[in-house]
């Protein structure tokens, strides 16, 4: 495939950069189990994620039975506390792509984080699994910046880099991130090692699925 002239990939983060299942699992059913609530094996916890904390805590509640959220705000302020100590339990990159990052900036691609995990979190995750300043830019959850699927994140990083995000790729593994991409016009690359499944991905008009992250380089 010949080149695109793409120079910049914004990449997802859990579930794509970093498997991170356990880390969410054991601190949301902590959070939830402080309040009664039987906690969820982690295969649900797939589909409970990718749409920011405040999400994955209605999504709790409600399968439990908490369908008007009453728990809503006492659980989200465990969580808070719960995440903060086991933001790193158990995560770790994916297989393949640290060397996938490597070849990125050998080619001189800037590389980008746009996570729905609160922002200092992601800041967390990210130095503790690749080193403070391995990414040109990193852009977790923040009050300024409407989550995903909102393209704004994907907007703010154009603006950052002076890149159009129609030179970049948007690579993601949920429907959140496949429809991030494609509303903010960037060349969107669904994974199959993350959290979802391809008939997710290929539903929300992925232009691209891969299997391995080396793939990433064919894109360019």
């Amino acid at each position: 495939m010949k080149e695109t002239g793409k120079q910049a990939v914004i990449f997802d983060l859990d579930g794509t950069l970093s498997d991170s299942l356990d880390s969410i699992t054991i601190s949301a059913n902590q959070a939830i189990g402080a309040f009664g609530f039987a906690p969820y094996d982690r295969e649900r916890y797939k589909y409970f994620v990718g749409d920011g904390a405040d999400e994955l805590l209605r999504r709790c509640l409600k399968n439990g039975g908490d369908e008007k959220l009453q728990y809503f705000d006492r659980v989200k302020e465990e969580y808070k506390k719960i995440f903060e100590e086991y933001c790193m339990y158990r995560v770790k990159p994916y297989e393949g792509i640290r060397e996938v990052l490597e070849e990125l900036k050998a080619r001189g691609i800037k590389i980008a984080v746009l996570s729905n995990k609160p922002h200092p979190r992601t800041l967390d995750v990210i130095h503790a699994l690749f080193g403070e300043g391995y990414f040109d830019c990193v852009q977790g959850q923040t009050p300024e910046i409407e989550r995903k699927p909102s393209p704004e994140g994907v907007f703010a990083i154009s603006r950052y880099f002076h890149i159009p995000v129609e030179d970049m790729l948007y690579v993601g593994d949920t429907s959140t991130d496949m429809k991030t991409g494609k509303r903010a016009g960037a060349f969107t690359i669904g994974v199959l090692w993350g959290f979802r499944e391809r008939e997710e991905l290929e539903e929300n008009q992925a232009d691209a699925i891969i299997a391995h992250p080396s793939e990433i380089i064919q894109y360019l």
